[in-house]
């Protein structure tokens, strides 16, 4: 059985902690236990729903919430949901996916 690079197990952190950062700047909350492929389809799910807002004319900027509040966005059809604290990231990547299919058939509010 081949030694483990330690070169290459460096690199697998490194890109799980980025993947981790990159989410968490999106509001997305991990517990740290997230496998480094969970990680990868969390991401690309938020990614696809962030799309699927935009597609729809939607901003991503959210409006600014007192510190401890969750920012509230101008439109509640493109509010990424929160994950519950003891979802797991499948059910969670369900839920994204979900919402994302929800932005594209919703119908942007009328200014």
């Amino acid at each position: 059985m081949p030694k483990p690079d330690p070169q290459e197990s460096e690199e697998r952190r490194r890109v799980m902690l980025e993947t981790a950062d990159r989410l968490r700047q999106r509001g997305v909350s991990l517990t740290g236990r997230e496998s480094s492929d969970e990680l990868v389809s969390l991401l690309d799910a938020v990614e696809e729903y962030e799309q699927a807002v935009e597609r729809r004319g939607g901003d991503l900027m959210m409006d600014e919430a007192p510190e401890g509040e969750t920012p509230q966005p101008d439109d509640v059809h493109f509010a990424l949901p929160r994950r519950g604290p003891r979802e797991s990231a499948a059910d969670y990547l369900v839920r994204v996916q979900e919402r994302t299919d929800m932005i594209l058939r919703h119908r942007p509010l009328q200014p």
